[in-house]
Formats: structure tokens, C-alpha cells, sequence
């Protein structure tokens, strides 16, 4: 049996402007008067005012949901405005939080919007989380996805998740009450560097309006109770080709979080969880390994000679570099020939932020046996703001 939103609440009535406004809604048996009711009765949390945030929060607004909740602490930028499509190019700079609001009250006047500018953590979670009757998480990192969950298994919550990277996306519903949680489905997070993040690997503009209008599409099912849920079904996209694909999964008697006898009954540390090699914590406690922009330049203007490693792809060189040779990080297991036999040289690494090639550095390190390897902090874009401005920040 399907679960719906807490019918714990005030009885609303539909003014004569909320008819009209949501008369497409009213038509549809399966929402109806009484289905328009629950949306605006109900309350929702995003978290994120992104990709995935924009066009939840936008639909939502839209649909006519009672309370939405918008969680993000981050400016806009440039690089936002090829996705976001809650933003236009004068908002760059300003909040977001801040921009949402004042874009989704323009879409619907009629719903209350509460604003967290902040990032959600450990400490505040369940304090913002709690008043919800259901999330949707339209963040970008796995630190902040499995706290998500967690918190939301523990409060009993029901969450929607969404991911999305390059042409793919995935889609789920997450109820700790009905079925299983995230972490049944992926109880732990990929090593670092073994899955890319947008800002590295990339991703279609529309992409994240495709797999957020879904995750919307979940919210409003569940509030008003019809339909099947994504709940114990994954939902894969695949935009390049238009195909998709369903993987069914059940709840893990032995999860971490929500099995029988659970090890973790309180929000942990998920930054560390999330970064879990003992190798990557040790590179960054160590400075030897990185080096910064600056230090690099005056190696440079000093002579010095280093061998430097550029581990971006082909497409990304055409776009700007600092010069070195270049073996993308997909082909550099299969192209060590490339790099010096003496593995005494000084290698410096470098990407576009530095987060590739601080793994490639953990690689040549610890792996192919160099001794001398450096990650260039912050990679094209530090030299950009700190070196050189005419090498081209994307």
C-alpha cells in the first residue's frame, strides 16, 4: 500500500484564484480537488538550488506545494547558467537561496518558502530536515547524499534522490518505512576519484531538467498518493541514446543504517566517510605532494626542470593549458610508456582544479612507483586567478 504525506494537518480550502490556477490539476481524477488539497498542505525540502534544485523547486512552486524549504549556501557563477535554469546571467554573484525564492514566488505567490543558507551538515540536519514531510535531494556529492539518507532513516522520512552526470542520470524514491534506503542500494561510496564530479566530468544542460522534473514528478505522487513509486527501483537514463533502464533492488537485513541491527544510530562524520583512503588524507596532510601555482611559476621563471604531466582530455587542452604532455587520465595506465623511465623525475601533475590529478598523483605515487610526483593545487583555474588571465578559465 502506498504511503502518503501526514494527513495530520489544518484543512485547507482553494481560493477561487488557486481553481483557475491549478484548473489542469482539478480535470485529472487521480488529482482532483482533494489531491490539490494534500499539495497544498504538504511540505517539501530541497536541498540544492542547482541543477537538480532548479527544476524541482520550480515544478513544486508550480504545482501548487503548501511549504517548500530551499537549502543552499553557495553564490551563482557563470559556469551555473548553462543548467540552472532558475537564474539569469544579471543574477551572477547574488545568492541563491535568495534568487530562488524571488523567482518561485514570481511563478506561484500563493506558497511559503523558507530559506537555509547554509551547508547542511551533521550538526544542523536533522534540525532542518525534521518539519518536512518529504525531501528531495538535488545535491552533487556523496558526502552530503549519504548524511541525506542517514538522517533521513533515522527521522523516518521519505526522500527522492536524483544524480546526474555528463549524458547520464539516475532516479529513485527512498522511504525507510516501506523499502530500502540508499545505502541498501550503494552502502558504500565509490574511492576518491573513482567517480567524477559535474565540474570534472561535465554535464548536458538539459540533463538535469529531465531527471529533476522526475524527481518533482515523485514528490507530487507521493503527497497525493497515486501511482508507483521508484521505491526498490532505480532508474537509469541514458539522454545520448534515450534509453532507459530499471534496476529493482531490495532492503539489506544487514544495511548499516536501516537493517535489523543497525552500526550507525547517529550522524557521522561523512567529509571522512566519503574520503576513505588512508592514502588521500595522508596527500593532503602532506604538503610535499602539492604544490601551488605560484610555487610551480617560479620554478619555471627559475629553470628549473620538471617534467609536467597535463591529465585532461584532448577536447579540454583546446581550450587552454600551461603547456607538459598530455596522457588523459582514462588512457594513462595504458600509456606509462609516455612518461619518463626514470622514476626519480619530478613530476607535477595538473587538471582543470587539481582534484584528477591529485589521484593521478596518488597513482604515480603509490602504484608506478615515482618518487618525486606533485599535484598542482587548483590546476587551470588557480593559474588563471593567480598567474595568468589569458589562460582560460571553463
Amino acid at each position: 500500500m502506498q504511503k502518503t504525506a501526514p494527513e495530520n494537518k489544518p484543512a485547507a480550502v482553494l481560493t477561487p484564484n488557486e481553481l483557475e490556477r491549478y484548473s489542469r490539476h482539478l480535470v485529472i481524477p487521480e488529482v482532483g480537488k482533494a489531491g490539490q488539497l494534500k499539495l497544498k498542505a504538504a511540505s517539501v525540502l530541497v536541498l540544492g538550488a542547482g541543477g537538480l534544485g532548479s527544476p524541482i523547486s520550480m515544478y513544486l512552486a508550480a504545482a501548487g506545494v503548501g511549504r517548500l524549504g530551499i537549502v543552499d549556501f553557495d553564490e551563482l557563477s557563470y559556469s551555473n547558467l548553462q543548467r540552472q535554469v532558475l537564474y539569469s546571467t544579471n543574477d551572477v554573484g547574488h545568492q541563491k537561496t535568495e534568487l530562488a525564492k524571488q523567482r518561485l514566488n514570481e511563478i506561484n505567490p500563493n506558497i511559503e518558502i523558507t530559506l537555509y543558507n547554509e551547508r547542511l551538515t551533521k550538526d544542523n540536519a536533522f534540525d532542518i530536515l525534521k518539519d518536512y514531510d518529504i525531501i528531495a535531494d538535488g545535491t552533487d556529492n556523496f558526502a552530503t547524499r549519504y548524511l541525506v539518507n542517514d538522517a533521513c532513516v533515522m527521522l523516518g522520512k521519505p526522500f527522492v534522490y536524483g544524480s546526474i552526470l555528463r549524458f547520464d542520470g539516475q532516479v529513485s524514491f527512498f522511504d525507510p518505512q516501506t523499502g530500502p534506503c540508499y545505502r541498501c542500494l550503494y552502502p558504500e561510496p565509490p574511492l576518491a576519484g573513482d567517480s567524477p564530479n559535474c565540474a570534472d566530468g561535465g554535464v548536458l544542460g538539459v540533463l538535469p531538467g529531465i531527471v529533476g522534473s522526475m524527481q518533482a514528478n515523485e514528490v507530487i505522487k507521493f503527497i497525493i498518493g497515486k501511482g508507483e513509486l521508484l521505491n526498490g527501483r532505480l532508474l537509469l537514463i541514458d539522454a545520448l541514446n534515450m534509453k532507459f533502464r530499471e534496476v529493482k533492488f531490495a532492503k539489506d537485513p544487514a544495511c548499516p543504517v536501516c537493517g535489523s541491527d543497525p552500526l550507525i544510530t547517529e550522524l557521522i562524520d561523512y567529509e571522512l566517510f566519503c574520503n576513505n583512503t588512508n592514502k588521500k588524507e595522508s596527500m593532503t596532510e602532506h604538503n610535499e605532494w602539492e604544490i601551488t601555482v605560484e610555487e610551480y611559476k617560479q620554478r619555471v621563471d627559475k629553470g628549473d626542470k620538471v617534467f609536467l604531466l597535463d591529465i585532461r582530455e584532448p577536447h579540454e587542452r583546446e581550450i587552454s593549458n600551461i603547456g607538459g604532455v598530455l596522457v588523459p587520465m582514462s588512457e594513462l595506465p595504458e600509456r606509462m610508456n609516455e612518461l619518463p623511465e626514470d622514476k626519480d623525475t619530478e613530476i607535477i601533475v595538473y587538471c582543470r582544479t587539481g582534484n584528477r590529478s591529485h589521484h593521478v598523483t596518488l597513482y604515480l605515487k603509490d602504484n608506478a612507483g615515482y618518487s618525486n610526483v606533485k599535484n598542482l593545487l587548483g590546476g587551470i583555474h588557480a593559474w588563471h586567478d593567480r598567474i595568468d588571465p589569458e589562460v582560460k578559465k571553463y
